[in-house]
């Protein structure tokens, strides 16, 4: 199957300090140069905390870059659904659907930021069990049922939507670590989105475990787990050659390492090496993404299709390990390279120049003949006009 490519864009923002106001004009500026590029589809994700990762409400931004694009799909990557009243969820969903007209997705999680958590007294522990509970009552107001339903967080009574859906839009569920993201995937026949698919601790391996628990758990509840629908994140940054990638990545790699290993409290994505070279190695020479060229982008899905035994969509976490020209650069690179390779865009048009230089010196000599034969008929008749 041909692979759909797109952003996870948190955002990243690193360091901390910058002005919001460009910073979120870089991420949207980012969206209408992919939809520009043709790529299919990029998830917005919600944060509360840390100062780096700064879009607090994914449908807001995904209304307004909607009015800015044409194309390209737009989801929440994610909605922290334990944060939220689940109706309130459903309802903003199915009113944002009706909006972009069949351009909406709906992307679920329990929550990435412990400082999120905490601040509204989501005890961490809870978290996870917690999505599982509120993934079903979604998912039952969404399908149209009518759901009485109390936890300590929120009590619904009788409660339904207004709203229908306009599309039949996809609702895919994050997976990091644990297995949560495919048990809840499975149970409730949602689409998969595997954010720490390349991570260096947990993330190959645990791409075969995000799939087995997908194919165990998913026919126990009636569900048959579709590999076009399950999406991989990873990070890459390209330019014409490594040694211009590795350049550019001076501009934010570091800061963006930093936020990891020092500010975001979260074991399972945390970058490794103090030194600028340590953590080019660390992104290269673990599997982690790419900084690098076109091959090695294409290398990187390559043994990503291979381990994972077959995937629907890559995703590019977004950041700014380089500066906002070379990022945008490097998305079009990847878009004239690598997308093409996996979705054989390019192949007739390959086909129609081969098959033009097979015949090149054949049809040319006789076009050639063709003008000249024109141009000798035509001489002859005004010598024979001049004449009469």
């Amino acid at each position: 199957m041909a692979l759909k490519f797109g952003t996870f864009m948190a955002p990243f923002h690193c360091p901390v300090g910058q002005d919001p106001t460009y910073a979120i004009e870089r991420d949207l500026a980012v969206i209408r140069h992919m939809d520009m590029l043709g790529f299919d589809e990029a998830w917005i994700g919600e944060h509360h905390s840390c100062g780096h990762e700064l879009i607090p409400d994914p449908f807001i931004f995904i209304a307004y870059a909607a009015q800015e694009t044409r194309h390209i799909k737009l989801g929440t990557g994610v909605v922290s659904l334990p944060y939220h009243n689940p109706l309130w969820v459903a309802d903003r969903a199915l009113f944002t659907d009706r909006l972009l007209r069949g351009r909406f997705m709906l992307g679920l999680g329990p929550g990435a930021l412990a400082t999120d958590a905490t601040m509204i007294g989501i005890p961490l522990e809870e978290l996870r069990g917690a999505f599982e509970e509120d993934v079903e009552v979604l998912m039952a107001i969404l399908r149209g049922e009518k759901v009485t339903h109390r936890t300590p967080r929120y009590n619904l009574v009788d409660a339904q939507t207004q709203f229908a859906p306009y599309s039949d839009f996809d609702v895919a569920v994050a997976a990091i670590a644990s297995p949560t993201g495919p048990r809840v995937a499975a149970k409730n026949g949602l689409s998969l989105l595997s954010v720490g698919a390349t991570a260096p601790e947990g993330g190959f391996d645990a791409l075969a475990l995000h799939w087995d628990v997908m194919q165990e758990r998913a026919p126990q509840f009636g569900h048959t787990p579709d590999r076009s629908g399950w999406r991989l994140c990873g990070p890459m940054h390209l330019a014409e050659t490594k040694e211009q990638a590795i350049e550019d990545a001076r501009h934010g790699l570091d800061a963006w390492c930093d936020y990891t290993q020092k500010v975001l409290a979260a074991p399972h994505f945390r970058a490794a090496g103090t030194t600028f070279e340590e953590r080019v190695a660390w992104v290269n020479e673990t599997g982690l993404g790419v900084i690098g060229t076109p091959d090695e982008a294409i290398a990187q899905v390559e043994r990503l299709e291979k381990q994972s035994g077959g995937f629907g969509s890559y995703l590019l976490i977004h950041h700014e390990w380089a500066r906002h020209e070379a990022t945008l650069k490097s998305y079009e690179l990847f878009a004239n390279h690598v997308k093409p390779r996996f979705q054989g865009s390019s192949g007739r048009l390959q086909k129609a120049s081969d098959y033009a230089v097979s015949r090149w010196e054949e049809l040319d000599k006789r076009h050639g003949d063709a003008i000249q034969a024109a141009t000798d008929r035509h001489a002859k008749e005004r010598a024979d006009a001049g004449q009469a």
